[in-house]
């Protein structure tokens, strides 16, 4: 039922708003003070197969637009983020639930994105090549491949989606989108802002609805030719599955379990500043957040101490008031999720230093805060120090020197980002070579990736695909090899010609 003075979203199909056919609806709440943030489509099969063949039909035409043209698509789109900036922070931290400062850093990504994806439009490389034959041209190109699936997460609901769409849609691909359940008012508001932009009836479609009905289906369609999904390992392996029979191009961006080394010769003024904005920013709910710091014993013990002071000094709120320092965690089940695992770190031996609660004191009882929590005297092989936690919670590891702490970094089954804090340039550089992750930064935390370099893990973490940069564009295209023989004879390669 919805909620009256509500406003009630459709999905977005073939350039019209349509309700889900079952006419059955589901409502956006915030995590911050469970404000009703919308009424949504409860979709289902039907209404993404509607969305699937608009996708199919608009495709025909939107893969002969000319590339800059599609590209000068998506610098207005930018302009338009731009412009909606502040509406759409102020949407994210109701919705989801970031802090101003770290909305605003999402919508900004997106800006950062779609201007980055935009000018390829006028790129979009391929290769030229001696042929080794005379009188012959050769080159490859970047084909588009028809209908993408996106599937979205809550976390960053402005800028993931921006990492797939504007890639995808620059190549000359149609997209049917399926936002977060816990986010829809910001997809319908990406979405929005691409038909205001001017891109055609039918190559950008939204469905909402939960991943078993929407997702599902998107994935088994036989006209979806690519499914691109953030999300977790155990999603991932289960699209792959579904996925196999029609032999799909799967990009697959999942979990993390990074971690923070920090060495005897390190600047800990610095390192202390980069672990608690990894850690804690958007309350531990990154993959790419810090959720252990491997720090040399030399070090550990006022490491540990400072930390501690930091994250007790640490303002819970909504994500809206300028004093709020941790917003709330997106829903219950995640609350209840990173409390039982406060309870394992302590049945396992860890040391709780601080937090380790649910913060309900007060307004903060109308919404799902935790409290930034931190672990001493963990050990490597601890489930606090190798599951995926997805908030506030941060593991002490303490290390004899660097080989040990490499070990203990690459010793868990996903590679997304690493960190090391250390002023002797050889040890960086070592680090740069030997941690196992699509992501190393010296003397910086482990979160702050940028657009124009590609995004993405090793091991569990994904698939081998990427995200940004250049690189985003192989999921989003296939190559044609193509060959002219102006030689007025018939030519033959690979054989024996001499």
């Amino acid at each position: 039922m919805a909620t009256t003075g509500v406003r009630e979203f459709q999905n977005y199909i073939g350039g019209e708003w349509v309700g889900a056919a079952s006419g059955e609806t589901f409502e956006s709440t915030s995590p911050a003070d469970g404000e009703t943030i919308g009424v949504f489509p409860k979709s289902a099969a039907e209404d993404v197969d509607r969305a699937v063949a608009a996708a199919k039909a608009a495709y025909e035409d939107w893969r002969l637009v000319p590339a800059p043209k599609r590209g000068e698509i998506l610098f207005r789109f930018a302009q338009l983020l731009v412009e909606a900036k502040d509406e759409l922070t102020e949407l994210m931290t109701h919705e989801m639930g970031k802090v101003w400062a770290e909305a605003g850093g999402d919508v900004q990504e997106a800006i950062d994105m779609s201007y980055y994806m935009g000018g390829e439009g006028r790129r979009l490389f391929g290769q030229t090549t001696p042929s080794e034959l005379r009188d012959k041209f050769q080159m490859s190109v970047r084909m588009p491949i028809g209908v993408i699936g996106v599937i979205t997460p809550w976390n960053f609901p402005i800028a993931i989606p921006s990492w797939k769409i504007a890639p995808a849609l620059v190549a000359g691909n149609t997209v049917v989108f399926k936002p977060a359940t816990d986010t829809p008012a910001l997809g319908q508001r990406f979405v929005e802002l691409l038909d205001e932009a001017g891109v055609p009836k039918g190559v950008v479609n939204v469905v909402h609805g939960g991943g078993g009905a929407v997702g599902e289906r998107l994935v088994a369609h036989p006209d979806v030719r690519v499914i691109s999904l953030t999300g977790s390992r155990e999603t991932g392996v289960r699209v792959l599955q579904a996925a196999a029979e029609g032999l799909k191009h799967v990009h697959l961006e999942l979990g993390g379990k990074n971690a923070i080394i920090v060495m005897e010769d390190a600047d800990l003024d610095i390192a202390v500043d980069g672990i608690v904005w990894s850690a804690f920013g958007t309350s531990g709910q990154r993959c790419t957040a810090a959720s252990r710091v491997i720090a040399h014993e030399s070090v550990y013990g006022e490491l540990a101490t400072r930390i501690v002071e930091r994250a007790e000094a640490m303002r819970l709120g909504p994500g809206w008031e300028d004093d709020t320092d941790v917003g709330p965690v997106i829903n219950k089940p995640a609350l209840e999720k990173i409390h039982s695992y406060t309870e394992i770190g302590q049945g396992e031996g860890a040391e709780l230093l601080t937090g380790g609660e649910i913060a309900a004191d007060g307004d903060l009882a109308k919404g799902f805060y935790y409290r930034p929590t931190v672990f001493g005297g963990v050990e490597p092989d601890m489930r606090i120090a190798q599951e995926e936690i997805f908030g506030p919670v941060l593991s002490l590891i303490s290390v004899k020197d660097e080989a040990e702490a490499v070990r203990v970094s690459n010793g868990i089954r996903y590679g997304l980002s690493s960190s090391i804090f250390t002023r002797d340039v050889n040890r960086a550089f070592r680090a740069l070579r030997d941690l196992e992750a699509g992501i190393t930064y010296v003397n910086a935390g482990t979160i702050g990736a940028e657009v124009h370099l590609p995004f993405g893990g090793t091991k569990d973490t994904g698939n081998g695909h990427r995200e940004a940069g250049q690189a985003a564009l192989d999921v989003f295209t296939e190559w044609k090899s193509v060959y002219v023989d102006y030689s007025g004879t018939l030519q033959r390669a690979q054989i024996d010609n001499t």
